[in-house]
């Protein structure tokens, strides 16, 4: 199984393109409080084929003022308080967020969750090996420096956010030690295609050339060729909000992912992957005919009598690729014929002197 942990610390640059990117299914809170649900959720983003399962850990007093207004599509999520709609959700906490853990290990998933609050923060830390710091907290200082404080590696995203916002928040993190990984990200829910500026992987990757990039995507699952470009942007970490029913009144069940999507997509990348090959240029096992037959060799234009010093008029490059190499041609120019050449003899170096 592959550990987020393990990826954020050893990314190196020219690892780009080289391996498939890890998966989370961001669950959130759509399992509504039901240990049931969220255990079906496990074993759907499991089937799926997702690395990762992750969930939210808040409780709405401690994340919301109760004067605050909403940011979503009130069309799909009609409530307009953050306050009120984080009460709806905020019923799990300690003992829940460790039996969700167990079932992951059972099930062979990584268990994640976000913690918006000191005290979730703190039992967390004993249930996973990476803090997630979401972008409606990049720029609290104190609450990153606490998460840092546990000493484990950090994805942050970034979305609604400046380029100088991003870097004073690293700042803080690498004043930590901190193994740190970012993610692009567009705070709209849901996201239009016209909206992702994919781009900004580019940029992150530019500015943050030592750090593992990602994408969290909300744009409407569709395709999911959101994710796909992500990939080849240079994404080697991927979330999207996970759903067991789209069709589910609510703020985050109508743009997530379900399992079917996400079996599909993982079908593409495993396309994708196999198109994409190995970065080392080198000629693979199936060129070999080609690399022989369709390269060109040095050829006698005329007849060479033997012991003719050979010169330009002597020789031509024709197909195949069987004689000697046409980047030896100077090497060839000087030397004399061992054996009269007819003309279109394609030239071996034991026909000529050394």
């Amino acid at each position: 199984m592959k550990r987020l942990a393990e990826l954020i610390r050893e990314y190196r640059p020219e690892q780009y393109l080289t391996r498939r990117p890890y998966v989370i299914a961001e669950a959130g809170v759509n399992h509504g409080c039901d240990m049931d649900i969220a255990a079906r959720m496990i074993e759907e983003a499991k089937e799926g084929g997702a690395d990762a399962i992750k969930f939210q850990t808040y409780k709405a007093e401690t994340i919301a003022s109760k004067d605050s207004p909403s940011y979503w599509d009130l069309s799909k999520e009609p409530t307009d308080s953050q306050y009120e709609l984080f009460k709806k959700y905020d019923r799990f906490w300690k003992n829940e967020f460790e039996a969700l853990k167990d079932r992951c290990d059972r099930v062979g998933i990584e268990f994640l969750s976000t913690p918006f609050d000191v005290e979730s923060a703190a039992f967390l830390n004993d249930l996973m090996d990476v803090f997630k710091i979401s972008s409606s907290d990049l720029n609290n200082k104190p609450f990153v420096e606490y998460l840092c404080g546990f000493g484990k590696p950090i994805l942050l995203s970034t979305g609604a956010s400046y380029m100088w916002e991003v870097e004073q928040s690293v700042s803080w993190i690498q004043d930590r030690g901190n193994p740190l990984a970012l993610l692009h990200c567009v705070l709209n829910y849901p996201t239009d295609d016209a909206n992702a500026n994919l781009a900004m992987i580019l940029e992150l990757r530019r500015v943050f050339p030592c750090n593992a990039i990602g994408y969290s995507d909300h744009t409407l699952p569709g395709e999911m060729r959101c994710l796909e470009t992500a990939t080849l942007l240079g994404a080697s970490v991927l979330e999207k909000h996970f759903t067991y029913d789209k069709t589910l009144p609510g703020n985050d069940h109508y743009h997530a992912m379900d399992k079917e999507d996400l079996r599909r997509f993982n079908a593409r990348m495993e396309s994708l992957f196999l198109m994409l090959g190995q970065r080392l240029k080198q000629p693979l096992a199936s060129e070999d005919s080609a690399r022989r037959n369709a390269r060109r060799s040095l050829v006698a234009a005329r007849t060479i009598p033997a012991g003719k010093t050979l010169e330009q008029g002597d020789l031509t490059w024709k197909r195949p690729g069987h004689g000697i190499d046409p980047r030896d041609y100077d090497r060839v120019i000087g030397r004399k014929a061992r054996e009269e050449l007819a003309e279109d003899t394609v030239l071996q170096w034991s026909m000529l002197d050394a």
